[in-house]
């Protein structure tokens, strides 16, 4: 336990000590809470839902924030190897699988605080403040999205040798992901094939997560919404760990 909360708190520290890194990664959650959501809150109405656009944009816009902020901070695997940090750690007398962990749990954490930054600049804004029990309850989705991604972008770093690669390929895996998580649109809306798309989609049950705990509705059961996320966020960890194991230094 001591290895995992070390490798935990140094990525802890090193995001809270970079200031850019956490004005920069407000941009693009921002933009669509901005120009989305008080741009179309006066011409989109959600059928069968009587919460305003800016409301219901809320989750995806907080969700996306979680998700880019885990994915990419696997960056910080190819890094260290790089800079050789990574191998020094390997050779030490600890299993592999607790480093990954630490790494994991380290992403995942500044994933949420990313999350919450967001979550609480577009409460504020929008007038729409949550009660604790849906709030809790939007962290505890947040914090599934950021442990399953941030395993996934491990998975990904642990087999890859390029910083620029590894931003290309995620880029490539995550826009799709966000784009079929019913995060801007409602799922029943949808087309059917579509629709069986945004099922198969795991951020989607975080998206619904997010969105029952702080407006108390959503388009997908709570509880299947859970244990979905827990189920993928289980398999990730295993995956990456595995991958993680094999990796070459």
């Amino acid at each position: 336990m001591g290895v995992i909360y070390t490798i935990w708190l140094r990525n802890v520290k090193r995001y809270l000590r970079s200031k850019s890194r956490i004005i920069g990664s407000l941009g693009m959650p921002l933009f669509f809470l901005l120009i989305l959501g008080f741009g179309l809150n006066s011409v989109v109405s959600i059928p069968g839902m009587e919460h305003d656009y800016i409301k219901f944009i809320i989750p995806g816009v907080v969700a996306m924030s979680v998700l880019f902020t885990s994915v990419f901070s696997g960056i910080q695997i190819i890094w260290d190897k790089q800079f050789g940090f990574l191998k020094e750690t390997l050779v030490a007398p600890v299993p592999r699988v607790e480093i990954m962990l630490g790494q994991t749990l380290g992403g995942a954490t500044t994933a949420v605080i990313q999350g919450l930054i967001i979550l609480v600049l577009s409460l504020f804004l929008s007038g729409n403040p949550s009660d604790m029990v849906g709030f809790l309850i939007a962290v505890l989705f947040m914090a599934l999205i950021g442990l399953s991604f941030t395993a996934l972008g491990i998975a990904f770093a642990s087999q890859m040798e390029d910083m620029h690669g590894f931003q290309l390929v995620m880029n490539f895996v995550i826009f799709p992901v966000f784009g079929l998580s019913g995060a801007v649109f409602p799922i029943s809306t949808l087309p059917p094939f579509l629709r069986y798309l945004t099922y198969l989609d795991p951020l989607t049950y975080g998206v619904e997560g997010i969105r029952a705990g702080l407006l108390g509705t959503s388009q997908i059961n709570p509880f299947t919404s859970l244990i979905v996320l827990v189920g993928f966020a289980t398999f990730m960890i295993f995956l990456g760990g595995y991958l993680f194991k094999r990796m070459k230094v």
